[in-house]
């Protein structure tokens, strides 16, 4: 039992790797998804939050939180940029293109509205809706805000999806000693809150066809 014990601890890499490995990983997978939204990454957070739960290196949380922050506000101003250009083309561009194909007309047109209201307080709730980034960005980009504004009202967007993740990533792994088993129940969460609005949704329009039968 003891060989067995001593084999698996010289299979699992030291905690110094892990955080070698696992922050730029971290950046590096979230840049990607800001800039080509198919990566979950509110569940990479999540799941790096538990990581870290049970890590020993001190302030590892607080690197999560960094990394993943800074990473999703370069990544979004990458894309930001990249739609302007767009619009300065005349043939626009693929990157543009690929931004308007993801905003649907009617979430599109709910986010200029509510642009128009509200300024940029929309940025921050943007991000924390689930797929909500997407057409909010379109509608600065439509109102022509320069990158510098955008930014502004990114950056906290960016601060509070970072923060909003890493909690949940904390539920998950606090109710679980293994940490493997809070990242199976941080990444359902995610999915799950991800999932909600779009359940909601569905249900709201089937609602008034029961109640004409």
């Amino acid at each position: 039992m003891i060989r067995i014990a001593a084999a698996v601890t010289s299979v699992v890499p030291p905690e110094s790797t892990q955080q070698a490995l696992g922050y730029p990983s971290l950046f590096l997978l979230v840049l990607i998804g800001a800039l080509v939204p198919v990566v979950p990454t509110g569940a990479l957070v999540s799941s790096a939050a538990v990581v870290a739960l049970h890590q020993t290196a001190p302030f590892s949380l607080a690197l999560v939180f960094l990394t993943a922050s800074l990473a999703a506000f370069l990544g979004d101003a990458a894309l930001y940029w990249l739609g302007r250009r767009g619009l300065g083309s005349r043939n626009g561009s693929r990157w543009l293109e690929a931004i308007r194909t993801r905003a649907p007309e009617d979430r599109l047109a709910q986010a200029q509205r509510k642009l128009t209201e509200h300024g940029v307080a929309v940025l921050v709730l943007s991000r924390l809706v689930p797929a909500g980034r997407i057409p909010v960005m379109l509608a600065c980009l439509l109102a022509k805000w320069p990158l510098r504004r955008f930014s502004r009202g990114n950056l906290p967007a960016c601060l509070a999806w970072a923060v909003t993740y890493q909690l949940i990533g904390l539920l998950g792994g606090s109710l679980f000693e293994e940490p493997w088993e809070g990242v199976v129940s941080a990444i359902a969460l995610t999915v799950l809150l991800g999932a909600a609005p779009s359940v909601w949704r569905r249900l709201r329009r089937l609602i008034p066809v029961h109640r004409s039968h």
